[in-house]
């Protein structure tokens, strides 16, 4: 398998070194397994919903239809289903409960009791991951995502990790990447119903970025647009391929970077 390299960045945003990359940025490239495992995590995420059980069954209406029963519902010229009974007027003999009748119970009701989780095995979760992580790697699956960068992952020194403010960790980015922080800045107001049920406005992912422990930069990159921070030890699938889709921008620390090659293999 070939080396894979990649530049070391200083926090002025200067190239020092060339750096070789751990062997879990060679793993293969499984779509098939990342669209699996980022599912799985989401149907773990979904709240089950269902009609009320009785909705539709509150009614007095019952059924006379026995075909030779006095009060039947025969030669009436008229459907023998539930109705309501011993009312004057307008409600005497209108039809309920039956699914097509007015104010009728709903066929076939979502449930609350249905299990939306999916299962996924341990390695292949593992391995959607280290499949995730090559991608990141691969510039051309990058650009395809949609980032605007020339290289991937961006690595930092260490000392990245201790940056306190988010206009220096925001300074830092524009120095190699300033037009994926443009394309994140913007966001549009969604199309459809979606804009009055609480997701009124639309944004781009951008760099998901890779620490190796819990430290100041979480704080300070976290409320940028379309930044998300995460330590090594708790990254997942949809972090590194939202919406299924692999070849997300990676930016990390030297230290995280060495942490994944321990933590996913070498």
């Amino acid at each position: 398998m070939p080396k894979i390299k990649s530049k070391l960045y200083s926090l002025e945003g200067k190239s020092e070194k060339e750096i070789e990359l751990p062997a879990v940025f060679g793993t293969p490239y499984r779509p098939d397994v990342i669209k699996r495992a980022v599912l799985a995590q989401q149907s773990n995420e979904r709240q089950p919903y269902g009609a009320d059980p009785l909705a539709g069954k509150k009614t007095s209406a019952h059924y006379h239809g026995s075909r030779h029963y006095r009060w039947s519902m025969m030669n009436k010229s008229m459907s023998r289903i539930p109705r309501i009974h011993g009312k004057v007027g307008y409600m005497h003999m209108r039809a309920r409960f039956a699914p097509h009748a007015v104010k009728g119970r709903p066929a076939h009701p979502p449930k609350a009791e249905k299990i939306w989780s999916q299962k996924i095995n341990a390695k292949e979760k593992i391995l959607a991951i280290r499949s995730a992580l090559a991608a990141s790697a691969n510039i051309n699956a990058v650009k395809k995502r949609g980032h605007v960068a020339e290289h991937s992952p961006i690595i930092f020194s260490n000392n990245f990790e201790e940056i306190k403010k988010s206009k220096d960790v925001v300074s830092l980015f524009a120095k190699l990447f300033a037009k994926e922080m443009e394309r994140c800045a913007v966001s549009k107001i969604r199309a459809g119903r979606g804009k009055m049920r609480g997701r009124r406005y639309t944004s781009k992912i951008g760099p998901l970025v890779i620490v190796s422990q819990n430290c100041s930069v979480i704080r300070s990159a976290k409320n940028i647009a379309g930044v998300d921070v995460v330590p090594y030890n708790k990254l997942n699938a949809e972090l590194l391929a939202p919406g299924t889709h692999a070849g997300r921008l990676v930016v990390m620390s030297e230290a995280a970077m060495h942490k994944l090659g321990e933590k996913y293999g070498h």
